[in-house]
């Protein structure tokens, strides 16, 4: 049996644009982030780890698919690292406070990619002879 919600989620990610593609793993390490969250305060451990893994490997793949050259990307790349170490490290320790300190990190970062997409989709509606 086909289940409706995966082929509909298989369809946006195989249909995304490259930047879609980058919103769509932030707002997903957030979901497993937030997981996490409540698996830790539920006293969880095995869907806490599970989730802080899949939030760990997202950070991964951004900091893979990420093009290094240049400076705020180099950046970038940093800010991965410390992402993924934080995430070691409030597994390890068990620290919701640690999660949310990268909750909030990667929030901005989603938030100010989703504005980089819509000023990009602005700049190519102008480029067409669109109205803005």
């Amino acid at each position: 049996m086909n289940n409706p919600q995966q082929a509909y989620a298989n369809n946006s990610v195989n249909t995304a644009s490259p930047g879609e593609l980058t919103l769509m793993l932030y707002n997903g390490c957030i979901k497993f982030i937030r997981y996490a969250e409540r698996a830790m305060a539920d006293n969880n451990i095995e869907q806490k780890n599970l989730n802080i893994q899949k939030a760990q490997a997202i950070v991964r793949e951004l900091s893979v698919t990420l093009k290094t050259d240049t400076d705020v990307a180099k950046n970038m790349l940093l800010l991965y690292e410390y992402l993924h170490e934080r995430l070691v490290e409030a597994n390890v320790k068990n620290d919701p406070a640690i999660l949310k300190e990268v909750e909030e990190f990667v929030t901005e970062f989603r938030d100010t990619w989703k504005q980089v997409i819509q000023e990009n989709r602005r700049m190519q509606q102008i480029g067409a002879g669109g109205r803005v």
